[in-house]
């Protein structure tokens, strides 16, 4: 499986000229930025591990990521969340559905009292034939995958004549933006990121705990953004930049995240915007039905 090599291509979002990392085309299966952070598991043999283990949002594009790797190296899959809607248990949508059809063991542990991460080490304790993956893959392991990306970065830009490139992507746990800029600032690229689940100071302490002490830019909007909430104006950006690019991005990331860009770019107009795409489109099968509910199917 190569996990290499996504196009770059060239668009334009209202006034922001831009280059688009295309990492959602990796793989139908095992794609975006979790693909990138568990390429080296995929990679290494593990030949005694029989179970992947790991917990989170029972819509997590992890999740997902982690039940197509499970497949792939013949392991099950035990995947642990706070509860699951009565509705999503009988509809499946989205991540939740593909991981099922990938043949994940998906269970809700809130009736217990404990935090998914607290059952695992506490009640299911896994032993040496099972390999835990934190959420949404913030370990060291990912750094190798992610370092694959940067380098693929450097030699486009290598072919550029831009002088001063900027990386953007949204965080959730930050280690994708962290790793990123690691390996870019070197050369004197910047990475830009945005903490899209609680605010500046929640993705520095991501940001630390996995050892490191330089940080990407962090960029916030003006107002709280609460994630997982609906915002018509995430949902409209959401809307426009499908309409100005012919492309789909996540609903739940990707409008933070243009809208701080929005803020920044005036400020930066000599700088070449490289913005990843990190998939997790399958999570807008959930999404997007709740915001037509709400909004209709049009935010305009």
């Amino acid at each position: 499986m190569k996990l290499a090599d996504t196009p770059i291509t060239q668009h334009q979002f209202n006034d922001i000229p831009f280059y688009l990392k295309r990492d959602d085309q990796l793989h139908s299966h095992f794609s975006g930025n979790k693909a990138r952070k568990f390429m080296a598991l995929l990679e290494q043999p593990l030949e005694h591990i029989d179970i992947l283990i790991s917990y989170g949002s029972v819509q997590s594009n992890a999740m997902y990521s982690l039940s197509a790797l499970a497949a792939i190296k013949g392991w099950a899959f035990e995947f642990y969340v706070d509860h699951i809607p009565q509705w999503l248990a009988e509809s499946p949508k989205g991540n939740y559905r593909a991981a099922l059809d990938m043949g994940a063991d998906i269970t809700a542990v809130s009736e217990l009292g404990l935090h998914p991460r607290e059952f695992i080490e506490q009640v299911r304790q896994p032993d040496q034939h099972c390999l835990v993956v934190p959420e949404g893959g913030r370990f060291q392991h990912a750094e190798a995958g992610i370092k694959q990306l940067a380098t693929e970065i450097l030699s486009w830009t290598r072919f550029e004549n831009a002088s001063q490139f900027t990386v953007a992507l949204p965080s959730g746990t930050g280690t994708t933006a962290l790793y990123l800029h690691k390996h870019l600032s070197p050369h004197g690229i910047e990475v830009i990121t945005c903490p899209c689940v609680g605010g500046k100071a929640y993705l520095e302490q991501q940001f630390s705990e996995l050892g490191e002490t330089h940080f990407p830019t962090i960029l916030e909007l003006a107002t709280k953004h609460h994630f997982g909430h609906l915002y018509r104006q995430d949902y409209l950006t959401w809307y426009e930049l499908q309409q100005q690019t012919n492309i789909e991005f996540d609903l739940l990331y990707d409008p933070m995240m243009w809208q701080c860009l929005q803020s920044w770019y005036p400020e930066n107009q000599h700088k070449t915007l490289i913005y990843l795409h990190q998939g997790g489109l399958l999570g807008n099968e959930s999404m997007l039905p709740r915001y037509e509910r709400k909004f209709g199917l049009s935010p305009e």
